[in-house]
Protein backbone atom coordinates (compact mmCIF):
# COMPACT_ATOMS: atom_id res chain seq x y z
CA UNK A 1 0.00 0.00 0.00
CA UNK A 2 2.96 2.40 0.74
CA UNK A 3 4.42 1.14 -2.00
CA UNK A 4 1.62 2.32 -4.63
CA UNK A 5 1.59 5.45 -2.43
CA UNK A 6 4.73 6.19 -3.57
CA UNK A 7 4.81 5.63 -6.79
CA UNK A 8 1.88 7.35 -7.26
CA UNK A 9 3.26 10.41 -5.77
CA UNK A 10 6.61 10.16 -7.80
CA UNK A 11 4.15 10.55 -10.95
CA UNK A 12 2.49 13.00 -10.12
CA UNK A 13 5.93 15.01 -9.14
CA UNK A 14 7.57 13.49 -12.51
CA UNK A 15 4.15 14.85 -14.29
CA UNK A 16 4.33 18.45 -12.39
CA UNK A 17 8.07 18.30 -13.50
CA UNK A 18 7.30 17.69 -17.03
CA UNK A 19 4.45 20.18 -17.01
CA UNK A 20 6.32 23.24 -15.02
CA UNK A 21 9.48 22.65 -17.45
CA UNK A 22 6.96 22.64 -20.50
CA UNK A 23 6.06 26.11 -19.17
CA UNK A 24 9.41 27.51 -18.41
CA UNK A 25 10.73 26.17 -21.85
CA UNK A 26 7.37 27.32 -23.99
CA UNK A 27 7.57 31.03 -25.79
CA UNK A 28 4.16 32.63 -27.52
CA UNK A 29 5.56 35.68 -29.66
CA UNK A 30 2.74 37.96 -30.47
CA UNK A 31 2.63 39.39 -34.17
CA UNK A 32 3.29 42.73 -32.46
CA UNK A 33 6.67 41.55 -31.61
CA UNK A 34 10.27 40.08 -31.94
CA UNK A 35 12.15 38.09 -29.72
CA UNK A 36 15.81 37.25 -29.05
CA UNK A 37 16.93 34.38 -26.77
CA UNK A 38 19.97 34.60 -24.78
CA UNK A 39 21.98 31.86 -22.93
CA UNK A 40 23.99 33.78 -20.25
CA UNK A 41 23.76 36.84 -22.28
CA UNK A 42 24.90 35.55 -25.50
CA UNK A 43 22.34 35.25 -28.14
CA UNK A 44 21.17 32.20 -29.06
CA UNK A 45 20.44 31.29 -32.81
CA UNK A 46 18.98 33.84 -35.28
CA UNK A 47 15.69 36.44 -33.25
CA UNK A 48 12.10 34.94 -33.69
CA UNK A 49 10.54 37.53 -36.20
CA UNK A 50 7.30 35.47 -36.75
CA UNK A 51 4.57 34.95 -34.61
CA UNK A 52 3.88 31.36 -33.34
CA UNK A 53 4.98 28.92 -30.17
CA UNK A 54 8.70 28.48 -29.44
CA UNK A 55 10.67 26.37 -27.03
CA UNK A 56 13.89 27.68 -25.01
CA UNK A 57 16.12 25.64 -22.40
CA UNK A 58 14.26 26.52 -19.13
CA UNK A 59 16.12 28.69 -16.11
CA UNK A 60 19.44 28.64 -18.45
CA UNK A 61 17.41 30.66 -21.61
CA UNK A 62 16.07 33.68 -21.70
CA UNK A 63 13.89 35.87 -23.45
CA UNK A 64 13.73 39.06 -24.84
CA UNK A 65 10.81 40.94 -26.40
CA UNK A 66 11.12 43.90 -29.24
CA UNK A 67 7.70 45.90 -30.73
CA UNK A 68 7.73 45.05 -34.37
CA UNK A 69 5.57 47.99 -35.08
CA UNK A 70 6.65 51.55 -35.72
CA UNK A 71 7.99 53.35 -32.62
CA UNK A 72 8.28 57.63 -31.30
CA UNK A 73 11.39 59.39 -31.82
CA UNK A 74 10.95 63.02 -29.60
CA UNK A 75 14.15 65.30 -29.72
CA UNK A 76 15.15 67.55 -27.60
CA UNK A 77 14.87 71.34 -29.07
CA UNK A 78 18.18 72.65 -30.23
CA UNK A 79 19.68 76.22 -31.15
CA UNK A 80 21.29 75.92 -34.52
CA UNK A 81 23.12 78.58 -36.80
CA UNK A 82 22.20 78.87 -40.56
CA UNK A 83 24.17 78.96 -43.15
CA UNK A 84 23.28 82.86 -43.44
CA UNK A 85 24.19 82.87 -39.55
CA UNK A 86 20.43 83.17 -38.34
CA UNK A 87 20.09 81.46 -34.95
CA UNK A 88 16.72 79.43 -34.93
CA UNK A 89 15.46 76.71 -31.81
CA UNK A 90 14.68 73.69 -33.79
CA UNK A 91 12.38 70.98 -32.84
CA UNK A 92 12.05 67.42 -34.18
CA UNK A 93 10.38 64.31 -34.13
CA UNK A 94 10.93 61.00 -35.90
CA UNK A 95 9.19 57.61 -36.82
CA UNK A 96 11.24 54.23 -36.39
CA UNK A 97 11.30 50.36 -36.26
CA UNK A 98 13.78 47.30 -35.21
CA UNK A 99 14.75 45.94 -38.24
CA UNK A 100 16.95 43.65 -37.06
CA UNK A 101 16.15 42.58 -33.63
CA UNK A 102 19.58 40.09 -32.55
CA UNK A 103 21.78 43.30 -34.14
CA UNK A 104 19.37 45.98 -31.90
CA UNK A 105 20.04 43.37 -28.83
CA UNK A 106 23.43 43.63 -29.87
CA UNK A 107 24.47 47.17 -30.54
CA UNK A 108 21.83 49.14 -27.74
CA UNK A 109 20.08 46.85 -25.77
CA UNK A 110 17.04 47.69 -25.34
CA UNK A 111 14.34 50.53 -26.50
CA UNK A 112 16.09 53.07 -24.03
CA UNK A 113 19.45 52.64 -25.08
CA UNK A 114 17.78 53.01 -28.72
CA UNK A 115 16.39 56.31 -27.96
CA UNK A 116 19.60 57.29 -26.83
CA UNK A 117 21.69 56.47 -29.86
CA UNK A 118 19.01 58.51 -31.83
CA UNK A 119 19.21 61.41 -29.80
CA UNK A 120 22.80 61.44 -31.11
CA UNK A 121 22.04 60.45 -34.73
CA UNK A 122 18.82 62.37 -35.53
CA UNK A 123 20.31 65.70 -33.57
CA UNK A 124 23.51 65.77 -34.73
CA UNK A 125 22.26 64.98 -38.39
CA UNK A 126 19.77 68.11 -38.17
CA UNK A 127 22.33 70.51 -37.04
CA UNK A 128 24.43 69.22 -39.28
CA UNK A 129 22.16 69.79 -42.49
CA UNK A 130 20.43 72.95 -41.12
CA UNK A 131 24.00 74.33 -40.62
CA UNK A 132 24.27 74.25 -44.27
CA UNK A 133 21.57 75.69 -45.61
CA UNK A 134 19.89 79.55 -45.48
CA UNK A 135 16.86 79.98 -43.07
CA UNK A 136 14.60 80.93 -46.02
CA UNK A 137 15.44 77.14 -47.13
CA UNK A 138 14.74 75.79 -43.62
CA UNK A 139 11.05 77.34 -43.10
CA UNK A 140 10.02 77.42 -47.07
CA UNK A 141 9.17 74.36 -49.17
CA UNK A 142 8.57 75.89 -52.78
CA UNK A 143 9.00 78.45 -54.44
CA UNK A 144 5.42 79.20 -55.07
CA UNK A 145 3.79 82.73 -54.99
CA UNK A 146 2.40 82.93 -51.71
CA UNK A 147 -1.75 83.12 -51.75
CA UNK A 148 -3.23 86.69 -51.32
CA UNK A 149 -6.51 87.47 -49.24
CA UNK A 150 -9.42 88.45 -52.22
CA UNK A 151 -9.99 91.31 -49.76
CA UNK A 152 -6.49 92.20 -49.72
CA UNK A 153 -6.65 92.00 -53.27
CA UNK A 154 -9.25 94.54 -53.73
CA UNK A 155 -7.22 96.70 -51.60
CA UNK A 156 -4.20 96.88 -52.70
CA UNK A 157 -6.09 97.43 -55.92
CA UNK A 158 -7.90 100.28 -54.76
CA UNK A 159 -4.76 102.03 -53.27
CA UNK A 160 -2.92 101.58 -56.73
CA UNK A 161 -5.54 103.69 -58.47
CA UNK A 162 -6.07 106.23 -55.56
CA UNK A 163 -2.37 107.03 -55.30
CA UNK A 164 -0.88 105.94 -58.82
CA UNK A 165 1.27 103.10 -57.16
CA UNK A 166 1.79 99.58 -58.66
CA UNK A 167 1.74 97.92 -54.90
CA UNK A 168 3.76 94.57 -57.25
CA UNK A 169 6.73 96.53 -58.00
CA UNK A 170 6.77 96.58 -54.07
CA UNK A 171 9.60 94.33 -52.70
CA UNK A 172 7.27 93.20 -50.16
CA UNK A 173 4.92 92.30 -52.87
CA UNK A 174 6.90 91.46 -55.55
CA UNK A 175 7.25 87.55 -54.05
CA UNK A 176 9.74 85.56 -51.76
CA UNK A 177 13.60 84.88 -52.95
CA UNK A 178 13.81 81.72 -55.12
CA UNK A 179 15.09 78.97 -53.39
CA UNK A 180 16.74 75.52 -54.78
CA UNK A 181 16.00 73.50 -51.45
CA UNK A 182 12.98 73.90 -49.25
CA UNK A 183 11.83 72.78 -46.26
CA UNK A 184 10.73 69.16 -47.51
CA UNK A 185 14.42 67.90 -49.06
CA UNK A 186 16.34 69.19 -46.01
CA UNK A 187 13.88 66.92 -43.85
CA UNK A 188 15.00 64.11 -46.44
CA UNK A 189 18.46 64.44 -45.90
CA UNK A 190 17.89 64.67 -42.68
CA UNK A 191 16.15 61.28 -43.15
CA UNK A 192 19.08 60.02 -45.22
CA UNK A 193 21.77 60.87 -43.18
CA UNK A 194 19.69 59.22 -39.43
CA UNK A 195 18.88 56.44 -42.11
CA UNK A 196 22.38 55.42 -42.70
CA UNK A 197 24.25 56.09 -39.53
CA UNK A 198 21.37 54.10 -37.80
CA UNK A 199 21.05 50.99 -39.91
CA UNK A 200 23.91 49.50 -38.33
CA UNK A 201 22.27 49.30 -34.86
CA UNK A 202 18.89 47.49 -36.31
CA UNK A 203 17.35 50.16 -36.91
CA UNK A 204 15.32 51.41 -39.78
CA UNK A 205 14.38 55.29 -39.36
CA UNK A 206 11.48 55.66 -41.06
CA UNK A 207 10.60 59.67 -40.96
CA UNK A 208 11.88 62.81 -39.94
CA UNK A 209 9.84 66.12 -39.51
CA UNK A 210 10.30 69.23 -37.94
CA UNK A 211 8.08 70.15 -35.55
CA UNK A 212 8.84 73.89 -34.30
CA UNK A 213 11.15 76.37 -36.22
CA UNK A 214 11.61 79.95 -34.51
CA UNK A 215 13.70 82.58 -33.43
CA UNK A 216 16.23 82.38 -30.75
CA UNK A 217 14.47 84.47 -27.99
CA UNK A 218 17.13 86.80 -27.93
CA UNK A 219 16.61 88.25 -31.26
CA UNK A 220 13.46 87.56 -31.86
CA UNK A 221 11.75 90.96 -30.70
CA UNK A 222 14.40 93.13 -32.47
CA UNK A 223 13.27 90.58 -35.62
CA UNK A 224 9.60 91.78 -34.80
CA UNK A 225 10.86 95.11 -34.35
CA UNK A 226 12.61 94.72 -37.86
CA UNK A 227 9.40 93.88 -39.55
CA UNK A 228 7.03 96.39 -37.63
CA UNK A 229 9.47 98.95 -38.76
CA UNK A 230 8.88 97.93 -42.53
CA UNK A 231 5.82 97.92 -42.23
CA UNK A 232 5.51 101.37 -40.80
CA UNK A 233 8.06 102.65 -43.65
CA UNK A 234 6.24 101.04 -46.67
CA UNK A 235 2.95 102.75 -44.41
CA UNK A 236 4.68 105.79 -44.27
CA UNK A 237 5.38 105.62 -47.79
CA UNK A 238 1.62 105.23 -48.76
CA UNK A 239 0.78 108.23 -46.31
CA UNK A 240 3.16 110.69 -47.93
CA UNK A 241 1.99 109.51 -51.76
CA UNK A 242 -1.47 109.90 -50.67
CA UNK A 243 -0.70 113.18 -48.90
CA UNK A 244 0.90 113.96 -52.00
CA UNK A 245 -2.30 113.46 -54.29
CA UNK A 246 -4.18 115.22 -51.79
CA UNK A 247 -2.13 118.28 -51.87
CA UNK A 248 -2.16 118.14 -55.69
CA UNK A 249 -6.33 117.46 -55.49
CA UNK A 250 -6.31 120.55 -53.05
CA UNK A 251 -4.44 122.47 -55.24
CA UNK A 252 -6.56 121.84 -58.60
CA UNK A 253 -9.43 122.27 -57.31
CA UNK A 254 -8.55 125.94 -55.66
CA UNK A 255 -7.40 126.36 -59.63
CA UNK A 256 -10.86 125.39 -60.60
CA UNK A 257 -12.72 127.85 -58.21
CA UNK A 258 -10.80 130.56 -59.04
CA UNK A 259 -11.81 129.80 -62.75
CA UNK A 260 -15.02 129.44 -62.04
CA UNK A 261 -15.17 132.48 -60.26
CA UNK A 262 -13.25 134.49 -62.79
CA UNK A 263 -15.74 132.82 -65.64
CA UNK A 264 -18.36 134.15 -63.51
CA UNK A 265 -17.37 137.68 -62.52
CA UNK A 266 -16.46 137.78 -66.21
CA UNK A 267 -19.99 137.00 -67.25
CA UNK A 268 -21.59 139.15 -64.52
CA UNK A 269 -19.83 141.96 -65.79
CA UNK A 270 -20.40 141.55 -69.22
CA UNK A 271 -24.34 141.40 -68.43
CA UNK A 272 -24.16 144.28 -66.11
CA UNK A 273 -22.17 146.28 -68.96
CA UNK A 274 -24.91 145.33 -71.46
CA UNK A 275 -27.69 145.97 -69.28
CA UNK A 276 -26.05 149.52 -68.24
CA UNK A 277 -25.63 150.03 -72.18
CA UNK A 278 -29.61 148.79 -72.69
CA UNK A 279 -30.73 151.37 -69.86
CA UNK A 280 -28.38 154.10 -71.62
CA UNK A 281 -30.06 153.93 -74.88
CA UNK A 282 -33.46 153.76 -73.19
CA UNK A 283 -32.68 156.91 -71.03
CA UNK A 284 -30.92 158.26 -74.55
CA UNK A 285 -34.25 157.41 -76.32
CA UNK A 286 -36.45 158.68 -73.59
CA UNK A 287 -34.48 161.94 -73.24
CA UNK A 288 -34.84 162.59 -76.72
CA UNK A 289 -38.54 162.43 -76.94
CA UNK A 290 -39.44 164.56 -73.83
CA UNK A 291 -35.58 166.22 -72.66
CA UNK A 292 -37.96 168.16 -69.68
CA UNK A 293 -39.53 165.64 -68.75
CA UNK A 294 -36.39 162.96 -68.74
CA UNK A 295 -34.67 165.87 -66.38
CA UNK A 296 -37.45 165.52 -64.28
CA UNK A 297 -37.29 161.84 -63.13
CA UNK A 298 -33.64 161.93 -62.70
CA UNK A 299 -33.76 164.49 -60.00
CA UNK A 300 -36.92 163.25 -58.22
CA UNK A 301 -34.45 159.60 -58.35
CA UNK A 302 -31.57 162.35 -56.92
CA UNK A 303 -34.01 163.70 -54.45
CA UNK A 304 -35.23 160.05 -52.99
CA UNK A 305 -31.74 158.74 -53.20
CA UNK A 306 -29.92 161.90 -50.98
CA UNK A 307 -33.25 163.35 -48.99
CA UNK A 308 -34.60 161.99 -46.27
CA UNK A 309 -36.70 163.89 -43.23
CA UNK A 310 -33.10 163.59 -41.45
CA UNK A 311 -31.31 165.50 -44.44
CA UNK A 312 -30.60 169.41 -44.57
CA UNK A 313 -29.89 171.15 -48.13
CA UNK A 314 -28.37 174.25 -48.33
CA UNK A 315 -28.65 175.66 -51.98
CA UNK A 316 -28.21 178.43 -54.11
CA UNK A 317 -31.28 179.75 -55.79
CA UNK A 318 -29.84 179.01 -58.82
CA UNK A 319 -28.86 175.81 -58.75
CA UNK A 320 -30.45 173.09 -60.88
CA UNK A 321 -31.15 170.84 -58.11
CA UNK A 322 -33.46 173.68 -56.26
CA UNK A 323 -34.74 174.64 -59.85
CA UNK A 324 -37.92 171.90 -59.25
CA UNK A 325 -38.19 172.74 -54.87
CA UNK A 326 -38.83 176.61 -56.41
CA UNK A 327 -41.17 175.49 -58.87
CA UNK A 328 -43.35 173.45 -56.49
CA UNK A 329 -45.02 177.22 -54.59
CA UNK A 330 -45.31 178.59 -58.15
Amino acid sequence: MNTKRIIAIGSIAVVALVLVSFLASATVVDENEQVVITQFGAPVGEAITEPGLYFKTPFIQRVHRFENRYLEWSGDRNQIPTLDKRFIWVDTFARWRIVDPLRFYQRVLDEQGAQSRLDDIIDGATRDVVANHDLIEVVRLTNREPEVDPDLEEIEEQLESEIDVDIDEDPVHSGLVDIDRGRAQIMEAILAQSAERAEDLGIEVLDVRFKHIHYNEDVQEQVFARMIAERQRIAQRYRSEGEGQAAEIEGEKERELQRLESDAYREAEQIRGEADGKAAAIYAEAFDVDPEFYRFLRTMETYEEVLDEDSTLLLTTDSDFFRYLKDIGN
